[in-house]
């Protein structure tokens, strides 16, 4: 395996069946073992993008689904959903009966399956919360304090965490989670010197 990969979906070869179904392979094309993903795609409409089937409880896999292009109707346990490009279609229970068929010509689906280990970066916490810091702080210290939860040692977090100590004037312990955060890497001190709400708790310490 390569340090990367790059494949357009006309390179994945196509599989035709089961029935009207024409998948191609791609976690096999790219040697993905993080998680599974395939796309599907018809010529016609009617044509199947997702064949009928329930996942593997021994396997436990969630789903999801996303139609990339022309326009999907999912049936999940005999109630359909129309799914036209763009949309997310989400499948955590293995029990729920899921098909689709395509409703335009040109319809692809993409798949993407695993079991619910997976741990996110601490950055979608951080990514998360920046925005709310100034126009809804409590919430901004919701999402970080729910990203602590999952990586109470994740550097980047702490120094939000002293930014919004900071904002609600507790000071002291805003100078130790920014202290705490700049000793695991440092690397963040830079960002921190020039932060407005961080910037002034150098001076002194």
């Amino acid at each position: 395996m390569g340090r990367w990969a790059v494949a357009r979906l006309e390179d994945v070869e196509a599989v035709p069946g089961p029935g009207t179904l024409t998948w191609r392979p791609v976690r096999a094309h790219l040697g993905i073992r993080a998680f599974g993903t395939n796309a599907y795609t018809a010529g016609e409409a009617g044509q199947d993008v997702v064949e009928p089937h329930t996942e593997s409880p021994e396997l436990n896999h969630e789903e999801l689904y996303f139609v990339a292009s022309g326009r999907a109707t999912f049936t999940l346990d005999g109630e359909e959903v129309d799914a036209p490009a763009g949309t997310y279609v989400f499948v955590p229970d293995v029990a729920v009966h899921r098909h689709a068929v395509a409703a335009e010509p040109g319809t692809t689906v993409l798949s993407f399956g695993g079991p619910p280990t997976f741990t996110p970066s601490p950055w979608e916490w951080a990514f998360r919360a920046g925005p709310l810091v100034a126009s809804d702080p409590e919430r901004a210290r919701e999402v970080i304090d729910e990203g602590l939860r999952v990586h109470p040692q994740a550097a980047g977090l702490r120094l939000w965490h002293a930014k919004l100590e900071a904002r609600d004037g507790r000071l002291d312990a805003a100078r130790a989670e920014m202290r705490a955060a700049i000793e695991a890497r440092r690397d963040l001190e830079g960002p921190a010197r020039e932060d407005e709400d961080l910037g002034p708790l150098f001076q002194g310490s």
